[in-house]
């Protein structure tokens, strides 16, 4: 019977250590990598999402990192289709395919599949837009919650975009968008797939924020974004933690102290988030680690149990 092939996934919230474990695991097992990074997505914003460094990237290239300009907008529809695309060229060269990154919507996307829906149409959603702006969220949440209650209860009242989106859904379809996105398929359904979440203790992971925030200022962040805002950033590219941050320091809001302990509060707060969702997730093998020495550690652990597949 022929096996299936696998695809490892290494997760975890941002400053764990997926990076320098996926290196350590590129130099024991013949696969290539693939970012599930929102951020690491954008082209020059190297320092402020901390890539691995261009002679890093050079000797063990990364997927989906420095791919898309700040200016253009990108979402889990486009990622997935994206990382759909690496993991085929890796397959085909008969390699393992390796995706690192801590933005959860992406990975569980991918693994699990994505419903994309109906394309937008205009007339529609400035029309619900506009019904939002005068009368507020909560009577399209209302709305949402008569015709397609499971929906409602995912997004919550607060997410007007998203509620727009499932009520565009379902005037479009004619059903709910919770019914239409049981019909999704992700890479489970075509292959082995293997997750594996790196776990520390929260005042280790804090202190690892702190420290890299330092180490970014360090290296240039100030200057990094005083250049990506003379450009058109995208929405997305300007929700980086970081870039707003920087921004109240360079419009002279509050000192360079302040954007330093803004950006670590962010990134904590991130973190938290990141931990909260990968708990949720009932596959993923957890590895513990608190030192250089835990995470080639780890690497070897991953290794051992993809030569079992």
């Amino acid at each position: 019977m022929k096996t299936r092939p696998c695809v490892v996934f290494i997760v975890g919230p941002t400053a764990s250590g997926k990076s320098a474990v996926a290196l350590h695991l590129a130099g024991l097992l013949a696969c290539d990598l693939i970012s599930a990074d929102a951020m690491q997505i954008y082209k020059g914003m190297d320092i402020v999402t901390d890539k691995p460094d261009k002679a890093t990237r050079r000797r063990y290239p990364c997927a989906l990192i420095d791919s898309v300009a700040p200016a253009r907008p990108y979402n889990v529809a486009a990622f997935c289709r994206a990382g759909r695309r690496a993991i085929r060229r890796t397959l085909t060269k008969r390699r393992f395919p390796v995706v690192v990154g801590g933005t959860g919507l992406y990975i569980q996307a991918l693994a699990d599949g994505i419903f994309e829906g109906p394309a937008v149409e205009d007339r529609l959603r400035r029309r619900l837009e506009e019904e939002c702006r005068k009368k507020g969220a909560g009577v399209l949440f209302s709305r949402l919650q008569r015709v397609d209650p499971l929906a409602a209860d995912r997004i919550g009242p607060h997410n007007a975009r998203r509620i727009i989106r499932a009520l565009e859904v379902y005037e479009l379809t004619g059903q709910p968008l919770s019914k239409l996105q049981k019909d999704k398929k992700g890479l489970k359904e075509e292959c082995g797939v293997i997750l594996f979440g790196l776990r520390r203790k929260r005042e280790d992971l804090y202190a690892r924020i702190d420290r890299r925030v330092d180490a970014m200022f360090g290296c240039g962040l100030v200057d990094e974004v005083k250049k990506l805002l003379t450009k058109k950033l995208g929405m997305t590219a300007y929700c980086c933690i970081g870039i707003r941050e920087v921004e109240g320091y360079l419009k002279g809001r509050y000192e360079l102290d302040e954007a330093v302990r803004l950006i670590k509060r962010n990134t904590r707060r991130l973190a938290k988030r990141q931990l909260t969702w990968f708990g949720k997730d009932k596959d993923i093998v957890w590895l513990d680690v608190a030192s250089d020495a835990d995470l080639a550690a780890a690497a070897r652990a991953i290794a051992r149990r993809v030569a079992e597949v």
